[in-house]
C-alpha cells in the first residue's frame, strides 16, 4: 500500500469512527429503549442524532439534508432537527488552496488565469468555489473539491444505513433500501467533475435559446475530475425577490417552472436539488430578467419510460382512469400493488399533481408555510402504510420526489401565481416515448454521456 493509499485508508477508517459511534450510539439507545419495552422520546433522540451529525461538516450532512427533503425517509422529529443542519465545511486556506490547484493543473496553474482570487465566493459540502479570470478576460467560477473526498463520501454512504436502521428498527412501514441505493449512486456522481462539465453542456442543449434561463460555460482545459471551471455569472440571491412585484415573481417562477420541467418533459433529465442556493437571478433594464443555474452536481437521467408514467399518472388523475394509474405506477417500479395501496400512492400523487391538474392561476399551495409543504399528506400516507404496508419505494422515484418538492417551496417563497395546469400542458405537448428518447440520445451524444439502463 503507497503512502497516499495509506493516508486514504487512514482518514475513512477515522471517519467511519466518529461517525459511527455518534450515529450508531444513538441508534443503540434507541434499539435498548424498545428491548426493554421502555417510552421513547424521539424529539430528544432526534435532537441527540442532529448533534452526531452536526459535529462532521462533510458530506454526512448533504446525505442528512437530502432525506430531511424526502417525504416520510425519517420520522417528522428528525427530519425538523436535521433541517436545521448547515452543510459547510471550513473552507481552504490560501496555501492549501495553491498546493490542490497545482496537483491538478500543474506548477504553473497561476499563468493559466489573468487572475484567481485567494478568499472562495462559496464553500459547500464538497467544495468550494472561487473567483477567476480567464486570460482572455472572462469572468469564471472555479470549484474546487475538498481532498480525500471520494474517501469521506464513501464512509458517509456506509455510516448512512445507521439512519436507515433507525427508521427500520422504529417503523417498518416504508422499505428505504432503493433509497439508499439511489442516494449513493448520486452522490458518487458528484465526485466526478467532470461528468459535471458533461451535465452544463447537457443543460445548455436543452435550454439553448431560453431566454429567462442561463447556463455557464465549461472550460475543459481549466477543469479536471476534481476541479471544474465554468463561466461566473453575476446575479443576487432569488430569496431577495420574495417581496418584489407579483410580475417579476411570477416570471421568475415561470423561468424555474421552464428550467426544471422541460428537461424532465422532452429529455427524460432533472436536476435533483432545487435548493434556493442553485439559482441566482440575472437583471435586464433594473428588472429581473431570470434565472442563473449554478450547479450541476445532483442531475439525474431518466429512461424515458419513467417520463412516460408521470405523464400517464397525470392523465389517469385527470380523467380518472384508474387502470392508466396503475401502469403508472408499474411503470414507476412499485410492487405489489393492491387497491389500498394505490388509495395510499394517490394521496401523495394528488398532493404533487393538483396544481398542474387545476386549470386556472392559482399560488402552489394556498395558505402552507415554506417548511409545512407536504408535510400533512406525508402524515396521511404514512400512518396508512403503518396499517396495508410495507412498501420499498422505487429508486427513480427519490429524487423525482425530492425534486419537485423542493421547487414547490421556491414557488411559495416567490408567492407565485401561475397558471400551473397551463405550463405542465406546454412541457408535454405532442409527448411520445419516441421523441423523449430521440432528443435524449441526440442530447447525451452531444454532451458525450451514457444513456440510462
Amino acid at each position: 500500500m503507497s503512502d497516499r493509499e495509506a493516508n486514504r485508508f487512514s482518514a475513512r477508517a477515522a471517519r467511519y469512527a466518529r461517525v459511527g459511534a455518534n450515529v450508531g450510539g444513538v441508534a443503540a439507545r434507541m434499539a435498548g429503549a424498545r428491548l426493554l419495552g421502555r417510552g421513547l422520546d424521539r424529539s430528544r433522540n432526534a435532537a441527540e442524532l442532529a448533534a452526531a451529525l452536526g459535529g462532521l461538516k462533510g458530506p454526512i450532512m448533504k446525505v442528512a439534508q437530502l432525506l430531511a427533503t424526502i417525504p416520510d425517509a425519517l420520522p417528522t422529529e428528525y427530519v425538523t432537527e436535521l433541517q436545521k443542519l448547515q452543510s459547510q465545511a471550513p473552507p481552504m486556506g490560501w496555501a492549501f488552496v495553491k498546493r490542490r490547484m497545482t496537483a491538478e493543473l500543474g506548477a504553473d496553474w497561476q499563468k493559466k488565469f489573468a487572475k484567481f482570487e485567494h478568499h472562495p465566493a462559496a464553500a459547500a459540502s464538497l467544495g468550494q468555489v472561487h473567483r477567476a479570470q480567464a486570460l482572455d478576460g472572462t469572468a469564471l467560477a472555479c470549484k474546487l473539491q475538498y481532498p480525500d473526498m471520494q474517501s469521506a463520501v464513501e464512509a458517509d454512504l456506509q455510516q448512512l444505513e445507521w439512519l436507515f436502521a433507525i427508521r427500520r428498527r422504529m417503523d417498518p412501514a416504508i422499505d428505504t433500501t432503493e433509497i439508499a441505493v439511489e442516494i449513493g449512486a448520486r452522490m458518487r456522481e458528484e465526485l466526478d467533475y467532470r461528468r459535471e462539465a458533461k451535465h452544463a453542456a447537457l443543460y445548455r442543449s436543452m435550454l439553448g435559446g431560453v431566454e429567462t434561463i442561463r447556463v455557464p460555460r465549461a472550460w475543459p482545459e481549466l477543469s479536471t475530475g476534481r476541479l471544474l471551471t465554468l463561466d461566473w455569472l453575476e446575479g443576487r440571491r432569488l430569496l431577495e425577490y420574495t417581496k418584489a412585484d407579483l410580475a417579476s415573481r411570477n416570471r421568475l417562477a415561470t423561468a424555474m417552472f421552464t428550467a426544471w420541467w422541460f428537461p424532465f418533459s422532452r429529455f427524460g433529465v432533472i436536476h435533483g436539488d432545487p435548493h434556493l442556493g442553485n439559482y441566482t437571478v440575472f437583471a435586464e433594464n433594473d428588472a429581473p430578467g431570470g434565472i442563473n443555474l449554478l450547479d450541476y452536481g445532483c442531475i439525474r437521467i431518466f429512461p424515458p419510460r419513467f417520463v412516460g408514467g408521470v405523464v400517464d399518472l397525470y392523465h389517469g388523475l385527470l380523467h380518472g382512469d384508474e387502470a392508466l394509474v396503475v401502469r403508472a405506477y408499474e411503470t414507476w417500479g412499485f410492487q405489489r400493488l393492491s387497491r389500498e395501496l394505490i388509495d395510499i400512492l394517490n394521496i401523495w400523487a394528488r398532493f404533487i399533481y393538483g396544481p398542474l391538474l387545476d386549470d386556472r392561476v392559482r399560488t402552489i399551495a394556498d395558505g402552507i408555510k415554506p417548511g409545512e409543504y407536504g408535510r400533512r399528506q406525508a402524515f396521511q400516507v404514512h400512518r396508512a402504510l403503518r396499517e396495508k404496508g410495507p412498501v420499498m419505494v422505487p429508486r427513480e422515484f427519490v429524487f423525482m420526489d425530492r425534486a419537485a418538492i423542493g421547487l414547490g417551496s421556491v414557488f411559495l417563497h416567490l408567492r407565485a401565481e401561475l397558471n400551473f395546469h397551463r405550463l405542465f400542458n406546454e412541457a408535454i405537448e405532442k409527448f411520445s416515448l419516441a421523441r423523449v428518447a430521440q432528443r435524449q440520445a441526440e442530447a447525451l451524444a452531444q454532451a458525450g454521456l451514457a444513456a440510462p439502463a
